[in-house]
């Protein structure tokens, strides 16, 4: 074969590879942001690194880093999720499809995403420390967060009043275990998101469906988890007023006995899976992500193996303390 003919081919065949390849899309937690090198910046290095030439994009609400940051507090999850549809439907890399990797809120942002409207779709969604079943508390702040300190603040004051609601984003997820009326009744995103409503004529059907077209959907609990309660929220629980039983496992909920969201249907074709984490709330080792993540669920089976060769530092990869 002539030179120019080699060269032709190779070119070929990596174009062909990174277009083969699934792209990734990330969604960051409370008190981070879209381009946070320590944070989204590492992960996506991470698997860009094990996966030459995949297509990584890091959702951002707002026109500059601050304004995603403070996003993270302060808004409406339904316009965010309105944005975030909008936003994925325009880039052409995602066209057929992505997996998505959430961090903690983002984790249940992205699971709102596929419910909502998923087109591009998501083929496996895999969560880090997400409140799928909700937070009996806010999450706590490192105490030189003025804009995470402030949110607690509003909080405390009436979680359930219509300014909460429509202003802090926290309060959009917090389930009140000794106050589940006034969860039902006021919370403007968690019981329509998770099919809670007490009339099953509300409940979404193509919020099953969509759940239910998912590859795998990877729930991540982190194993000294402090910042979310309950921790066992990341794998669906939820907690109740009864000492003696404080908290439900998911199997035991009738959103799962019932298959309200779709969950027992991948539970039962074996792709929900639950995996624990070792570590504080989104403190991640880079050889769990590789390991536990990236390879069975992001990288494609051909390049599964393509980064091994490269050497980590002992590091931890982490959100900026919110």
């Amino acid at each position: 074969m002539v030179p120019w003919q080699t060269f032709l081919v190779s070119s070929t065949l990596l174009l062909h590879s990174a277009l083969a390849q699934t792209p990734v899309v990330l969604w960051h937690g409370m008190g981070d942001d879209c381009c946070n090198p320590d944070s989204m910046g590492a992960i996506t290095e991470l698997i860009q690194e094990h996966i030459p030439g995949v297509f990584v994009h890091s959702v951002q609400i707002g026109e500059s880093a601050s304004d995603d940051r403070n996003a993270g507090f302060f808004g409406v999850i339904n316009d965010q999720l309105d944005q975030v549809c909008e936003q994925l439907a325009g880039i052409k890399e995602l066209a057929n499809g992505f997996h998505a990797v959430g961090f903690s809120q983002g984790g249940l942002l992205l699971r709102g995403y596929v419910e909502r409207c998923n087109q591009p779709p998501v083929h496996n969604l895999i969560t880090f420390g997400s409140p799928h079943g909700g937070v009996s508390d806010i999450p706590n702040c490192n105490a030189h967060d003025f804009k995470c300190v402030l949110m607690r603040t509003m909080v405390r004051r009436g979680v359930y009043t219509s300014y909460v609601q429509h202003r802090v984003i926290q309060a959009q997820y917090f389930k009140d275990p000794a106050n589940i009326e006034g969860y039902l009744e006021s919370n403007i995103f968690l019981p329509s998101i998770n099919n809670e409503q007490p009339s099953r004529a509300e409940h979404n059907a193509t919020f099953k469906e969509h759940l239910q077209q998912l590859r795998h959907f990877v729930m991540i609990q982190f194993d000294q988890d402090t910042m979310i309660v309950p921790p066992e929220t990341a794998w669906f629980w939820t907690m109740t007023d009864d000492e003696d039983a404080p908290l439900v496992p998911l199997h035991e909920q009738e959103l799962y006995k019932e298959d309200w969201l779709g969950l027992r249907h991948l539970d039962e074709a074996g792709r929900l899976r639950f995996l624990m984490a070792p570590g504080k709330h989104m403190e991640i080792s880079p050889d769990f992500f590789v390991d536990a993540v990236l390879k069975p669920y992001l990288a494609d089976q051909d390049d599964a193996n393509a980064g091994d060769q490269h050497h980590h530092e002992p590091k931890l990869l982490r959100q900026r303390p919110g």
